[in-house]
């Protein structure tokens, strides 16, 4: 049996065109390892294409942090979301699997299944399967930098068309992210929720995503403040210290002031601005469309 899961295939009951978002599940039945049939068990992907055109034909998997125990899908989210459509760039917002009930690996499936439904059905969602990257915040940020060092080409023989799909992303966005597990940066509440009270160490080490960069890590943004008291910065540092030795290019503006969790920060006029930022380095990239002309 072949499981084509296109949005005509799989839409849930949210939205209906382009410009509404939609939801669908990430598989067509129970997800790999799941362990009931309620709405914490079922990761999906909310779809919001833009009105008008896809310029550059990209696409980004917005994963919201939390701890790896909630999802704060609004301001990680939705928001995230409009604001690339604002730009003509289609966005996927994840809903994935959470701690405590659920634990690595089940996060990283999730992710990575999300990268390969963008890539199976780009040519209804107008983007190409080469612009396909992933913008993740906090523990989102830590899931995104996790699928961006841990990836694979796609099952070439499976009966799902989905699974034939890579599953890296073409590029990564992180934003104030989570990246080590290890004492004394590791933001010990993620950590918990991801991987239980008695981890192995050598999971831990596996998990630290700075350990895990290569040449092969997608190019990455990183944004973060120096006042962060959740998050440590230095897990910004460390990411894009093992960028810079694997040759990977990288851009990273570290704020001096600033709390945790500011999402795109509009009411800050301190770091208002990242976004900005963002944007010039994903039209450096040709990941999103040019300024228009006065």
């Amino acid at each position: 049996m072949v499981l084509v899961m296109s949005s005509g295939a799989m839409r849930g009951q949210q939205g209906g065109g382009v410009g509404s978002p939609k939801t669908i599940l990430l598989w067509p039945g129970e997800a790999p390892g799941a362990k009931g049939d309620e709405d914490i068990d079922k990761p999906s992907l909310t779809i919001y294409l833009p009105a008008g055109p896809n310029a550059t034909k990209t696409g980004v998997v917005v994963v919201p942090g939390g701890s790896y125990q909630h999802l704060a899908a609004d301001h990680e989210g939705r928001q995230i979301a409009e604001w690339l459509n604002e730009r003509g760039v289609a966005a996927f917002m994840l809903k994935y699997r959470l701690g405590p009930k659920y634990h690595y690996p089940a996060q990283l499936e999730d992710a990575q299944r999300a990268i390969r439904i963008v890539r199976a059905n780009a040519a209804e969602y107008g983007v190409a399967t080469d612009h396909v990257g992933m913008w993740g915040f906090s523990a989102g940020g830590h899931l995104t930098a996790t699928a961006g060092t841990k990836f694979d080409a796609g099952n070439a023989s499976s009966p799902d068309v989905i699974e034939r799909q890579g599953s890296r992303p073409d590029f990564l966005i992180l934003a104030y992210p989570v990246i080590t597990l290890k004492a004394p940066d590791a933001h010990m509440n993620s950590r918990q929720n991801l991987l239980g009270d008695d981890p192995d160490p050598a999971l831990v080490r596996s998990l630290s995503a700075e350990t895990q960069v290569t040449s092969q890590t997608p190019p990455t943004f990183l944004f973060a403040t120096f006042e962060d008291k959740t998050v440590p910065v230095m897990n910004s540092v460390m990411f894009y210290e093992a960028l810079v030795k694997a040759g990977v290019p990288a851009e990273m503006h570290l704020f001096q002031h600033g709390p945790h969790g500011v999402g795109l920060a509009a009411a800050n006029p301190q770091l208002s601005v990242w976004p900005d930022l963002l944007l010039k380095w994903m039209r450096e990239r040709g990941y999103a469309a040019p300024a228009a002309t006065p």
